[in-house]
């Protein structure tokens, strides 16, 4: 008789998570994907429950599609997406559900170049002037990782692109017990990446907890 030790897959550790992410973004980016778990028994499969193996908390530019960028399939990766992967209350509690009830090794924080949103915070910083309706809150949200930029010297979109991600992987451990905690246990690892929409690679930036090399 299959014991449900046997039929359940093995929790990843953040590393193993890491690369499994990587070597997906690796066929994408050579125009090889292989499409895993994307057949009606994967979706069978997935009616009982869930493990997904990573969190990716990205924008939710149209070109950022999150499955598709890390070559994976259904049930493997538990997406949560705002513009500029801005930080809010529901996103805070969604990654907290996934790392305190889903146990999931990995949190991905998702950014990409020539961002929109981004744009919009450092065109509002350079002409002391904010956008109407609620993409303000966007752009409130973001101001701080452009603070941050220009203590920095910083001028150029992309690179404030990367800083957002960076201080986006900060705040989550700055603001979330279940997170911090995760990653201080070592269950949890939270790294951030920028994506270029050109090339389609993705380009670690921040990392907390323990992924090796």
């Amino acid at each position: 008789m299959t014991t449900a030790a046997e039929t359940t897959p093995a929790r990843p550790t953040p590393t193993e998570a890491w690369r499994t992410l990587q070597e997906g973004n690796r066929r994408f980016v050579a125009g090889t994907p292989g499409h895993p778990n994307q057949d009606s028994e994967r979706r069978h499969g997935l009616t009982e429950g869930q493990a997904p193996i990573a969190v990716i908390f990205g924008c939710a530019d149209s070109r950022l599609a999150a499955e598709i960028i890390f070559d994976v399939g259904l049930g493997d990766v538990f997406v949560v997406r705002t513009a500029g992967h801005v930080v809010d209350d529901a996103v805070l509690g969604s990654l907290e559900y996934a790392v305190d009830a889903l146990d999931v090794p990995l949190i991905i924080v998702l950014g990409h170049d020539s961002c929109g949103a981004v744009t919009a915070t450092v065109e509002s910083y350079i002409s002391g002037t904010m956008p109407a309706g609620f993409v303000r809150a966007l752009v409130e949200r973001i101001t701080p990782s452009v603070l941050a930029g220009r203590r920095r010297g910083l001028e150029e979109v992309d690179d404030f692109v990367a800083e957002h991600v960076d201080q986006t992987c900060d705040r989550l451990l700055e603001t979330s017990q279940s997170v911090r905690a995760a990653v201080e246990a070592g269950r949890t690892a939270v790294v951030g990446l920028t994506y270029s929409l050109a090339e389609g690679t993705a380009s670690p930036g921040r990392v907390h907890g323990r992924i090796e090399a």
